[in-house]
């Protein structure tokens, strides 16, 4: 039945409740491969939200393709869904995309309690709409929102939410090989909270936007300059969940680097400062010889979904995979260095800039980085077979 009647904007979203004990309570045990059984739920689900719409679905927006950039484009649909503390969401539904209404109290805005997910939707060459591991953000979120003492979605939840809205924004996906559509949920505290403390009400919600390369020089290698006054993370601390309070303490160190003409940060440990960790959007990989190796992510290194598919298909293709701490003298060092995240790809790195030296690195197309880049795109965009179950097919 209908439980209530939330405000967005101009748009009046409708939301369902879960009752407890029923079959459509999410349940924090529920399996990855659960999330199947939801394919049929979504399209009865658009039906009875979406308005009607003037367009029909081969038809493409009027948008350049060919110049994309990772910016924000206002979009057809976003999902929403609500809880209190304590309780499980209650099943979401889709809106026109728009505004969202906040207590000036809430927990996000008054002590950063939230959590960002980031994946994407590809359209293959024959049309078909397809996500790229969207269980693997579920678990991270789940994993990120114990760590922030807030509820999070079920994995099988998560990821009809993300189907849901990618299928209602089905004609915002990039045509095959011109980008994708990046996919954006917001886990968020929105009760009104004025002492510290958990919030009282959550929202999870999710709002798209079509996007193309994620950094200005589109493919050609990064410059990177390695930070040595701030720091990304601590031991302790949320460097390994995707929590919004990590970002903005490193806008500072990114103005200054792109304000020298680097394209990103480096960071290394907070305690040593002689042990790399990631790149303030992406994590970061080193080649020597035939032996790629990564930070292991220990606490203060996100693990990205990029990443670990990349270990997988490195090891694959016969190369020798390590996680471990990585000196700053070993990056130097190496034959190749890349970065890899769900924005920006597997992207070459050409150079490091350290303590006023610039080393620089092999890119081009006969690299190992392009080759698990061209493998990675490959099964993303349906072009090479997948026989790890990773691709989800939603059209």
């Amino acid at each position: 039945m209908i439980q209530r009647c939330t405000r967005f904007g101009n748009c009046k979203l409708l939301v369902q409740s879960f009752r407890a004990g029923s079959s459509s309570s999410p349940s924090s045990s529920s399996k990855i491969g659960d999330y199947y059984r939801f394919a049929s739920q979504a399209s009865s689900s658009l039906q009875q939200v979406f308005e009607p719409s003037t367009y029909s679905d081969d038809e493409y927006p009027d948008v350049d393709w060919d110049n994309l950039g990772f910016c924000m484009m206002r979009t057809d649909y976003m999902y929403m869904t609500k809880c209190n503390k304590g309780e499980c969401f209650e099943q979401g539904q889709l809106s026109r995309y728009g505004n969202i209404e906040l207590s000036p109290a809430a927990g996000v805005l008054n002590y950063g309690q939230g959590l960002f997910e980031g994946t994407k939707a590809y359209r293959s060459e024959d049309g078909r709409l397809l996500l790229f591991r969207p269980e693997q953000n579920a678990i991270r979120m789940k994993m990120g929102a114990e760590r922030m003492c807030m509820p999070s979605p079920s994995i099988d939840q998560f990821v009809d939410a993300v189907k849901q809205t990618a299928i209602a924004n089905k004609r915002w996906v990039p045509p095959a090989g011109k980008g994708s559509l990046y996919l954006r949920p917001l886990l968020m505290g929105s009760g009104q909270i004025l002492g510290l403390g958990a919030a009282p009400e959550y929202i999870f919600l999710i709002y798209v936007s079509p996007v193309g390369n994620y950094f200005k020089e589109g493919f050609a290698p990064l410059n990177l300059y390695v930070e040595e006054e701030f720091d990304r993370a601590s031991r302790g601390g949320t460097g390994g969940v995707k929590s919004v309070t990590n970002y903005a303490p490193g806008l500072k160190a990114l103005t200054r680097a792109k304000s020298r003409g680097f394209s990103d940060v480096l960071y290394l440990d907070s305690v040593n400062k002689k042990f790399i960790e990631e790149v303030s959007s992406c994590n970061i990989f080193i080649l020597k010889g035939n032996v790629i190796s990564s930070p292991a992510a220990n606490g203060t290194i996100l693990e990205g979904v990029t990443r670990k598919s990349i270990i997988d298909i490195a090891r694959e293709h016969g190369y020798q995979v390590e996680e471990r701490v990585i000196t700053i003298d070993e990056l130097i060092d190496a034959d190749e260095v890349f970065c890899t995240g769900t924005a920006v790809g597997v992207a070459p790195v050409g150079s490091v800039t350290y303590q006023g030296q610039r080393f620089e690195f092999k890119t081009g197309p006969h690299t190992v980085s392009q080759e698990l880049y061209t493998t990675l795109e490959g099964i993303k965009r349906g072009l090479i077979k997948d026989n790890k179950g990773w691709i989800v097919e939603i059209d």
